[in-house]
Order: C-alpha cells, then sequence, then structure tokens
C-alpha cells in the first residue's frame, strides 16, 4: 500500500468516496493538491468531490454550474482547524448534493433539520421563534423554487412542466399549480394553474390531514382523488395536463396511501394478535392500496386512451410499489385465512400442531409491512418454511373436504358454494393436487352453467322488457336501461365463474377451452349491451334535430283552434332524464348533445311543473268561473291573457328553454297575473255564496213578527254590494259585459 493512504484521515475520505460513487478510487488521487491543502490548512474549509466517467475530481470549491444531474460529494469543517486523526470524527462533516444545491439545501431542511429544530420538544424550547418562522420560510420559497424548476436549470431536460424531480408528495403538486397562478408572467398560464389549482383544492385539504382520517374515509379519498385527476386530465379549456406530470402525481398519491397504510397498520401485531381483531383492518388496507392501482390502470389504460381531445399515449400505468404492498398485505391476509380455516377443519386433537407461536415462528424479526427488494428474499424464504410447518396438516385437511365436496358433487350450486367457501384452502398446492378430480368436476359444471346463460341470452335477446322473446323486466326501469342492467347481470355472472376457474383451476386440461368459450361468449354480451346504447344515442340524436319529435326547445304553445294552452315538456324528456342519469351512473360516455338536452331538461324541469299548472288553470278558469260574474273578472281574464300573448311572434307563441334568464322572468309575471285572477275569482264566489246564504234566510223570515230582523239583513246585503261596488268589482260598463 503506497504511503499516502497510510494517513488514516486520507483513507477515510477516499474509502468514503469509493463507497459513494462504487468505485475504487485510484492511489493517485492520495497525493491530490486539493485533498493535502483541505487535509493540512485551517484555511482551506470545503473539499468537493465529482465524477467524470470513472475518474474522480477533487476541488477545494463546490462547482455547480456543470449538468446539475451530476452527484457531488462534500467534505466541509466545522472551524478553522487542521485535521488530524484526533480530531477526524469532530471536526469533518460529510453532505452528498444530488440534482442541485436547492433541491438539496430544500431536502435537507426539509427532511433532517426543520423536523428536528421545529418538532423536537428538547430543541423547539432552545430555538428562537423568530429564528424558526424564518427557517419555514425558507422551506416554503426552496420548495417553491424545487417545484417550479424541476430541481433543475438544465435545459436540455425541455419545457419545465415536464420537470417533476421536486414532486415528492401531493401537496408539492398542487402547490406547483398556487405558485404558478401567483408568479407566472403570462396571463394565460396564471389561468390555467388557477384552474387546476381549483380543481385540486377539493382533495388537497384531505391530503393535508390524511392521519386524522380513518380508513374507510381515505376509500372514500382515494374515489374522490380519481374524479379530480380525471377531469383535470379531460378539461379542454386550457392546454392539456402533461403526461409526465399525470405519472408523477399518480406515484406520489400512491406512495403517500401506502405509507398510510402502513402507519394505520403499525400498532397491530399482524402474527400475534387473533385473526379476528386484525383481520378487517388488514382487509381495508388492501383494498385502499388495490383501489388506487384499479384507478391508475382504468384511467390510463381505457378512459384516457379513448380521450380524443386529449389521449393518453404511453402505456398503462400502475403505481408499482403501492401494487406491491398490496400483495405483500394481501398474501398476510391469505396466510393467516389459511391458517384459521385449518384450524376449524382439524380435529380438536390435532389443532395442537397448529399453534400461532409454532407456525408463524419463521415470521418473527420481520415486519411484513415493510415491502422493498431488500426485505423480500427474507420474507420469502419464511413463507416456504411456514408451508413446509403447514403441509402434514393441509394433507389431513384434503381428506374432509373430498367428502364435502362429494356430498354436494350433483347439486352444481353447493358444489360451488364448498369451493368458494374454502377456496383459500383449495388454492393450496398440496390440497388443490389432492382435489386433481373434484376440480375437474366444478370445471365441467362451470362450463355447463354458462352454456346454459348462453342459450337463455339467445333466446332473449330479441324482444323488449318482459315479452316472451324479451329480457326479464325490472322494476321501473326504461326499456334501455333494463336491457343493459339485465345483459350486465350475466356479464357479472360469466365473470365470476372465470375469477373462480382463474384462482382454482388454472392447471387443468379443460381450463382453456373453457375461457375461451367465456370470452367468445362476453364479446357476445358486450355488443349487445353497446348495441343497446348506440341504439338509443341514435334516436335521441335524431330526435333532437326534429321539431316534432316532442323533445326540441319548445316551451309552450297556444292552439288557435281550440284555445288551450299546451306546454311541451313531454313524457319523452322526463324519460330521458331517468335514461340519462341511469346511463350516466352505469358508465357510459353519454354523447355531448344528450348531456346538454338532459342537463336543460332538468334544469327546467321545475318551471316546467309551475307552467303546467299555469296552462290547466288557462284552460279550466272558465269552468271556475260562475257565468255572471266573468264580466265582473274581464279586466283581469285579458291583463292574464296579455302576458301569456306577449311571447306571441308571427302569430305564435314563442317560449322556448333557451334563456332562462327571461323565462324565470316570464313565468313570474305569468304567476302573478294568474294568482290576481284566482284570487279575485275566489273572493267573486266567496260573495256570491254569503249573497245566496243571506237571500235564503231573509225568505225564511216572517215579516209580520220580524220586522227589524228584515230590514237588518237587507241592510247587510246593501253593505256587501257597496263594498264591491266601491271595490270596482259591479256595475262594469255595459260594453264590457257584452264582451
Amino acid at each position: 500500500m503506497p504511503h499516502g493512504l497510510d494517513d488514516a484521515r486520507k483513507k477515510f475520505i477516499l474509502t468514503t468516496t469509493g463507497n459513494f460513487y462504487g468505485i475504487k478510487p485510484s492511489l493517485s488521487l492520495a497525493d491530490s493538491p486539493a485533498l493535502n491543502n483541505f487535509l493540512d490548512d485551517g484555511n482551506e474549509f470545503v473539499l468537493s468531490i465529482s465524477r467524470h466517467d470513472n475518474d474522480l475530481h477533487l476541488s477545494d470549491k463546490i462547482d455547480a454550474s456543470g449538468d446539475s444531474r451530476e452527484k457531488v460529494l462534500v467534505f466541509f469543517k466545522l472551524h478553522p482547524t487542521v485535521i488530524t486523526e484526533d480530531n477526524l470524527h469532530q471536526s469533518l462533516l460529510v453532505s452528498s448534493m444530488l440534482e442541485s444545491p436547492i433541491n438539496t439545501l430544500y431536502q435537507a431542511i426539509r427532511q433532517v433539520f426543520a423536523p428536528v429544530l421545529l418538532k423536537d420538544e428538547h430543541w423547539r424550547s432552545a430555538f428562537d421563534p423568530k429564528l424558526a418562522g424564518l427557517l419555514s420560510e425558507l422551506e416554503l420559497g426552496l420548495g417553491s423554487v424545487v417545484r417550479q424548476s424541476g430541481a433543475q436549470s438544465s435545459a436540455e431536460r425541455g419545457r419545465k412542466e415536464e420537470d417533476v424531480l421536486g414532486i415528492l408528495i401531493p401537496s408539492d403538486e398542487f402547490q406547483y399549480w398556487d405558485d404558478l397562478s401567483e408568479s407566472a408572467e403570462k396571463n394565460s398560464v396564471r389561468e390555467r394553474a388557477t384552474y387546476f389549482t381549483e380543481q385540486f383544492k377539493h382533495i388537497k385539504k384531505e391530503y393535508g390531514g390524511l392521519d386524522s382520517l380513518s380508513m374507510p374515509d381515505v376509500g372514500d379519498l382515494v374515489e374522490q382523488s380519481k374524479d379530480t385527476l380525471d377531469d383535470v386530465w379531460r378539461q379542454t379549456d386550457f392546454e392539456p395536463y402533461p403526461e409526465t406530470r399525470m405519472v408523477r402525481l399518480m406515484d406520489v398519491i400512491g406512495g403517500t396511501l401506502g405509507r398510510y397504510v402502513q402507519r394505520k397498520l403499525s400498532g397491530l401485531k399482524i402474527f400475534e394478535e387473533p385473526f379476528v381483531s386484525v383481520r378487517e383492518n388488514l382487509r381495508m388496507g388492501v383494498a385502499i392500496c388495490e383501489q388506487w392501482v384499479v384507478a391508475c390502470e382504468h384511467l390510463t389504460g381505457q378512459v384516457w386512451k379513448r380521450h380524443a381531445p386529449h389521449p393518453w399515449k404511453g402505456n398503462k400505468h400502475c403505481p408499482q410499489t403501492l401494487h406491491c404492498l398490496a400483495r405483500r398485505l394481501d398474501e398476510v391476509v391469505t396466510l393467516r385465512t389459511v391458517h384459521e380455516k385449518l384450524l376449524h377443519l382439524l380435529p380438536g386433537r390435532k389443532q395442537q400442531a397448529l399453534t400461532s407461536d409454532r407456525v408463524f415462528e419463521p415470521f418473527s424479526g420481520l415486519n411484513p409491512l415493510h415491502y422493498n427488494p431488500y426485505t423480500e428474499p427474507l420474507w420469502r424464504a419464511a413463507v416456504a418454511q411456514f408451508e413446509r410447518l403447514m403441509a402434514p396438516s393441509e394433507q389431513e385437511v384434503a381428506g374432509r373436504l373430498k367428502s364435502y365436496i362429494a356430498d354436494v358433487q350433483d347439486n352444481p350450486q353447493q358444489l360451488l358454494q364448498v369451493f368458494q367457501k374454502h377456496k383459500e384452502l383449495i388454492r393450496r398446492p398440496t390440497i388443490s393436487k389432492e382435489l386433481q378430480s373434484e376440480r375437474e368436476t366444478l370445471l365441467a359444471r362451470l362450463l355447463d352453467y354458462n352454456k346454459g346463460l348462453k342459450t337463455d341470452f339467445e333466446s332473449r335477446c330479441h324482444g323488449g322488457p318482459g315479452d316472451k322473446s324479451g329480457p326479464l323486466i325490472g322494476r321501473n326501469l326504461p326499456e334501455v336501461v333494463n336491457k343493459i342492467v339485465w345483459v350486465r347481470q350475466i356479464i357479472h355472472k360469466v365473470e365470476d365463474s372465470v375469477r373462480i376457474a382463474e384462482a382454482l383451476l388454472p392447471d387443468l386440461s379443460g381450463f382453456k377451452g373453457f375461457l375461451h368459450f367465456c370470452d367468445d361468449l362476453l364479446e357476445v354480451l358486450r355488443a349487445y349491451e353497446q348495441e343497446q346504447f348506440e341504439d338509443w344515442s341514435r334516436d335521441l340524436l335524431s330526435g333532437l334535430a326534429d321539431p316534432k319529435s316532442g323533445i326540441s326547445n319548445c316551451v309552450m304553445d297556444l292552439d288557435h283552434v281550440d284555445g288551450r294552452l299546451k306546454i311541451q315538456y313531454s313524457d319523452r324528456l322526463v324519460s330521458l332524464l331517468r335514461e340519462f342519469r341511469q346511463l350516466s351512473a352505469l358508465g357510459f360516455p353519454i354523447p355531448a348533445k344528450i348531456q346538454q338536452a338532459a342537463n336543460t331538461a332538468d334544469k327546467f324541469y321545475r318551471h316546467a311543473i309551475v307552467l303546467k299548472q299555469v296552462a290547466h288553470f288557462y284552460n279550466t278558469i272558465d269552468q271556475q268561473m260562475i257565468p255572471s260574474q266573468r264580466p265582473m273578472m274581464l279586466s283581469l281574464a285579458l291583463a292574464f291573457e296579455q302576458v301569456i300573448k306577449s311571447k306571441e311572434s308571427g302569430g305564435k307563441l314563442q317560449i322556448t328553454w333557451d334563456n332562462p334568464k327571461e323565462l324565470e322572468v316570464y313565468i313570474a309575471k305569468l304567476q302573478s297575473a294568474a294568482e290576481k285572477l284566482s284570487t279575485e275569482n275566489r273572493k267573486l264566489r266567496k260573495w256570491h255564496t254569503d249573497f245566496i246564504d243571506k237571500v235564503v234566510t231573509l225568505m225564511n223570515v216572517d215579516l209580520l213578527r220580524h220586522q227589524q230582523r228584515w230590514k237588518d239583513g237587507l241592510q247587510d246585503l246593501r253593505t256587501g254590494f257597496a263594498t264591491l261596488e266601491a271595490q270596482k268589482c259591479l256595475w262594469v260598463p255595459h260594453h264590457l259585459q257584452q264582451g
């Protein structure tokens, strides 16, 4: 060994450097002037080491002007001193610089110094509050720079929006658009950023307080996140959301959800506590992880691939780390379920071999929540040891399952139930092998079952719901929805049988043929479903283009033949609303024109009800009036009719749904005029009834014996007439009476 590496100081620095870069430093570096000056000159504070290909470069300055993607290792001193073997570990600090000085400083403050200085009780009490505020401001400011520059200024990375290295948690992405909405120079960029900020606002708060949410609440948040990302991707008012950013956002949301699940489950003794006390939490953890993985794959693999204005160009995206965590947790649930079921099926005397502390002993010292590539080999070895311990008990249980299946093998439904009930056990290699012939029987039964579904579909797919040659009829369902719900039920039955076959029967010789039959059947069923929807869309679109269809935009019509008002809010519009809502809920992409028509119909449904009431009143008011009183209400009746005819154009009444504000004003006027006429009619009818009662009373008065009572009654009548005359209800001019 050259004498340079006999120096413990140089050995420490060069060994650390070699470990950092993963290469063996050249021996000549021990004599580097920069290294000697740093160690021996008390005024030299910094030694910077960078890598160029396989060569290491030592310098007394930090070169941050080159490619910011290069890693830099920095040694620096706590105070001015010559480095000796004695003070080597008291005076020397080591730091790596990744991506850029800005990002390194930001991450060091965020991950190390801010938590220690602002959260640790000991240091917080010794730290000036003003300095704490400055540290927080510095962290926020650096974070903003990192998010907006992608942690680097290299022009090679292209557009800044494609730089996502600064996005580590969901709030980084939300804050990026918030910062941009304030700082962007161009108005159009600010407006776009403001729009995205507004969209993310709904979930930003939830992710900020994630740990305070229960697991069911986080399940709701996952669904809300999926909807938010879908809205952000499909918006067409601004430049599209970059695909690179969306991939990163899906991954950081996945990482955040995974860490949340790990924290929530960290208090459980997964292999020690009774399964009943940990089962639900484990299953909810798996559900949260799988829900987000499925959401990302569905959006990027199907929904956005078909979105013409902004199609997803890359492959279907899966947040891989979260997917692996879900698989690990699911495996834990399976292991514990298998153990529970074996215990349940074994006789009491043989349960001793399956005590928890014995069979789960291979997992002691392992934390199943800590999934990563380094822990995976240890986990697999522990699982293999667990399975060896379980093998004798599985052999015993296989015989019991055989007898259960033999009892029900002639009843397909019960046979399937037994397999579903014990599917975790039947999937075990030992038991699966023992039940080879029983599994063959199940596959034959499943094939017969699906052939029956196909025959039933073919006999019912030509008629309408309820017909002999039509689908079974659902309760209160429009025809198109009825047909789709019916075929969906068949699809679900086929898919369920495929799932059970894939889980329990994939090694059987007839499995591929079964799968081929089911795939062909599913293709026919889905084509029928799509055909129903397309027929519905086509009919509606042609109806919307036809003014005579009853679903055009005309609202009210005055029939000049019989003088009756007709409201054009047809029953077809009501059924359109129901169909639109139900088909949307079933996940169909409704054409924009139909969406617009449904939204309009929904918006004016309330107005249509009011207009129908007004039209009914207009069409029947003559029957509600006492013939002798009609001239008294002529002016109000004319005023009411004048309001109705105020929208007449070219001799026809022109009221449409096109202008909501104008329609609301018009309806208000109609209601007011109708109310005045109705109130006056009720008042006059009341007077008329009162006069009749008074006259009848006078007719029964004995004039000889009760002359005063007669006079009082007559005076009462005259007072009533005078009141009406004063209110201008009586003595209507002659020409109006004739009218």
